[in-house]
């Protein structure tokens, strides 16, 4: 597979594990008991955005390499024919 595709999957991958690791352990300010005055009530109180990059860098190699395993392998093929 050329490295082109292979850097559109992880990509795409990417951010959808981002959408899904966003929510993990946030707290909002209401939660917390610290609305900042202007601000939306609902916003996180700590974001901890560089974990979360971390994280969602990890698990999407992870979850590429299991899709491109479940594509290449030959029992897996045969099954989906």
């Amino acid at each position: 597979m050329p490295i082109v595709s292979l850097i559109a999957i992880y990509v795409v991958v990417w951010w959808i594990v981002l959408f899904a690791v966003l929510p993990i352990g946030a707290h909002n300010q209401v939660d917390a008991g610290q609305v900042v005055q202007g601000s939306e009530p609902g916003a996180p109180h700590v974001m901890r955005f560089v974990p979360k990059l971390i994280g969602t860098t990890v698990l999407a190699a992870v979850v590429t390499g299991l899709l491109l395993w479940g594509m290449s392998n030959s029992t897996l093929q045969e099954y989906w024919r």
